[in-house]
């Protein structure tokens, strides 16, 4: 495996993959949307949507610990090269296959969507300190996050008028695109690592062959902070879930208006945090402020489907956002300072612990939904978020 690092103020990498995983971020919320509405077509069911977007959630959750152990031993930009290349390819069949109406096709383009997402993701957060040092991995950290965030906005603000204007089809295409800009961003930047000569010394790692057990290696508290991540997911599922209940009983006449203020001020809150990281050093990331953010961004969540005053449920947004931008940017820089070799298991585990936290919640929450107000149902969840992250706080300094 190539461990090459790039100095981040000798040009070039750091721009060249955030803007190709901005530009697959922004392909990835457009196809949500896109790929909802088209499964609805094929299966004339909200149940069929339901099916296939567990089976999407599914395959991730099953692709997450390979997508570790390979990202251990392999180059991790070639994984996310493949990753990318194999949802190109799953996407293109789609969009020329749209005509097909298939469910069998549709059920395999979702899992290799699911698979590839995840560990692409899984390879890229592991080898963000081995590329541009661990000295950045804050800035890069939250660059990734920001951006990412922001794609979720333009992704879904702009889903209705590319599918209207060009049906599935254009949307689908447009989705296989973006992978190829991201795949386009990552062979320049492995040319930048190339121009840099011989890659400086590798990171400590594991002996070629041994197998490697978290348990007993890792803090016990860096495995708790996935554990919290975990319940931080399926807390975070009732608020997507919700949202469009909450947004037409706030504003009838225009959800859709309320819902992209709502995921615009969530998505300046994240930017903001990631400003606030990265210019106020003292902030250092690990367990509390973890903890801290991820209690705050919780009950902000909460707070924001008590009222339906737009102002009010824009500011809670805000802080919400600001605070799950900060939860997260902490808590992947946390995973990130382990050794190299222990990454990639790491990533792994937490993307197994926040995608079966999701997909468990979006099937809670929706069933919650049917019986209660989307203010309790949000509330009930990030409730559980917030115990987590209190327990861990307290459990922390303790250990402290």
């Amino acid at each position: 495996m190539v461990n090459a690092r790039i100095g981040t103020r000798r040009v070039g990498g750091i721009p060249l993959l955030v803007s190709g995983y901005a530009i697959s971020s922004y392909g990835n919320y457009l196809n949500i949307i896109a790929l909802s509405l088209f499964t609805y077509e094929v299966t004339r069911s909200p149940i069929g949507i339901g099916l296939v977007m567990s089976l999407r959630l599914a395959a991730g959750v099953c692709a997450a610990p390979i997508a570790g152990r390979l990202a251990g031993r392999l180059d991790r930009r070639h994984m996310m090269l493949a990753a990318d290349f194999a949802q190109m390819a799953a996407m293109l069949v789609l969009a020329f296959g749209v005509a097909a109406r298939s469910v069998v096709l549709l059920a395999c383009v979702v899992v290799v969507l699911g698979a590839g997402n995840t560990t692409f993701l899984v390879a890229m957060r592991t080898a963000v300190p081995q590329l541009f040092g661990q000295d950045e991995r804050v800035r890069v950290t939250g660059l990734l996050v920001t951006v990412r965030s922001l794609a979720a906005v333009g992704g879904f603000a702009s889903a209705g008028i590319v599918i209207g204007t060009g049906g599935f089809e254009v949307a689908f295409l447009l989705n296989a695109a973006s992978f190829v800009a991201s795949a386009v961003a990552l062979v320049l930047l492995g040319r930048v690592i190339a121009e840099r000569g011989a890659p400086e010394a590798a990171e400590p790692g594991a002996v070629p062959g041994t197998r490697i057990r978290l348990l007993g290696v890792v803090a016990p508290a860096v495995l708790a902070m996935v554990a919290v991540r975990g319940v931080d997911a399926l807390s975070s599922s009732s608020h997507n879930i919700a949202l469009p209940v909450f947004a037409a009983a706030a504003d009838p006449a225009r959800p859709a208006t309320v819902m992209a203020l709502f995921w615009s001020a969530w998505a300046v809150g994240i930017v903001l945090a990631h400003l606030v990281l990265t210019r106020w050093r003292r902030v250092e990331p690990g367990a509390r402020a973890f903890a801290v953010g991820t209690a705050v961004m919780s009950v902000s969540f909460a707070l924001a489907f008590l009222d339906t005053t737009l102002v009010l449920v824009c500011l809670a947004a805000l802080v919400a956002g600001l605070a799950e931008g900060f939860a997260e940017i902490t808590y992947t820089a946390r995973l990130q300072a382990e050794p190299d070799h222990l990454r990639g298991r790491l990533f792994g585990l937490s993307a197994t612990a926040e995608t079966s936290g999701f997909a468990l919640g979006m099937v809670a929450s929706a069933a919650a939904l049917e019986v209660a107000a989307p203010a309790v149902v949000v509330a009930s969840f990030h409730g559980l978020a917030v115990v987590a992250a209190l327990a861990f706080l307290v459990f922390a300094v303790a250990r402290r």
